[in-house]
């Protein structure tokens, strides 16, 4: 029954998101893509950190191996399709070498970790820069189809992605796994005494928080077309881990408001920046840290007035206005 519910809801998805990429205009659908590739790896995130309890700050980095190993393929095959299965398979490999670590970590060590993870890989494409080219990145090539704009095309195609990694996210939490990983947030302890295999929980999770990742990196390159390592440094990965806190941990709609938000903020603090009449020195560090700030500030006013997130706001207008129609 749940999977027939996940279902009609992902194609219900398919056809609301067929119908508005017609509408909007080129810039908007590219604003929905990018949403919808952030989507990926703020839901993969969630999976990691809201239902199994590990704090990730290396998940820009994974989304830079989705992204390199898509540019590495697109530019060699030249399949976008098979590139972004590529880069996610990848991008799965480099998550359980991560997990079976982290696995062995709590708290500060685990977050360590990560950290460690998100600062080498960026990194390592400058070092090897006859590789990766160092700061200039690598190019992305695709043949756009003829019949849509590029811009209709490209949300269409970070759009239905997003759809599957949702609908395929949404059926592991609602299974014994999913049961399983919340059980090990909640008491390792006592999940151990239930007979879950607590490591491997672990190990699996970060494996199948890793895959949406590399792939969301992967339609970041597609989109841009282009992959370099300044768009995948620790400020992403910290943007992540704030996304999916302020949408609502443990809740793949809060994935949903939080991908919202690290489209929109960027969008308003342009809007400001633009607005301030400031020198040149004074323009450049706006440019640098106000999203971040506005992103820290949303962060406080979203805890302080609904500490569960978004989501959980939601959830709350939705649970009165239901009980005052029942008192009607």
């Amino acid at each position: 029954m749940t999977l027939q519910k996940h279902l009609i809801f992902t194609a219900l998805g398919g056809i609301f998101l067929f119908a508005v990429t017609q509408q909007l205009e080129p810039f908007r659908n590219y604003q929905l893509a990018t949403m919808a590739a952030y989507l990926c790896a703020t839901a993969g995130l969630t999976i990691l950190t809201g239902l199994n309890g590990q704090i990730s700050l290396g998940h820009g980095a994974l989304m830079a191996v989705g992204a390199y190993t898509m540019a590495f393929a697109q530019n060699g095959i030249g399949n976008l399709y098979l590139s972004l299965l590529l880069a996610m398979l990848a991008t799965t490999a480099v998550g359980a070498i991560i997990g079976v670590a982290a696995a062995r970590l709590r708290g500060p060590y685990l977050a360590g970790l990560t950290l460690a993870v998100a600062l080498a890989i960026p990194a390592f494409t400058v070092t090897f820069d006859g590789l990766f080219n160092s700061e200039q990145g690598l190019p992305v090539s695709f043949t756009p189809p003829e019949t849509l704009p590029i811009e209709t095309w490209q949300a269409l195609t970070a759009g239905g992605s997003a759809l599957l990694v949702m609908f395929l996210l949404a059926n592991v939490v609602s299974s014994r796994f999913g049961r399983a990983m919340r059980a090990v947030r909640d008491n390792e302890v006592a999940a151990r005494l239930a007979g879950i295999h607590v490591a491997r929980t672990q190990v699996l999770s970060f494996v199948i928080s890793a895959a949406p990742a590399g792939l969301g990196g992967a339609l970041l390159a597609f989109l841009a077309q282009n992959v370099s390592p300044g768009a995948f440094s620790l400020t992403l990965s910290l943007y992540l881990l704030l996304a999916i806190v302020i949408g609502g941990l443990g809740n793949l709609a809060g994935a949903v408001w939080g991908a919202f938000l690290l489209v929109a903020l960027p969008d308003l603090t342009n809007s400001l920046t633009e607005g301030i009449t400031a020198s040149p020195e004074l323009a450049r560090k706006l440019d640098g840290n106000l999203a971040l700030a506005i992103f820290g500030l949303t962060l406080i006013v979203v805890m302080l007035v609904a500490p569960g997130g978004l989501q959980s706001l939601v959830q709350r207008i939705s649970h009165r206005i239901r009980k005052g129609r029942n008192h009607v």
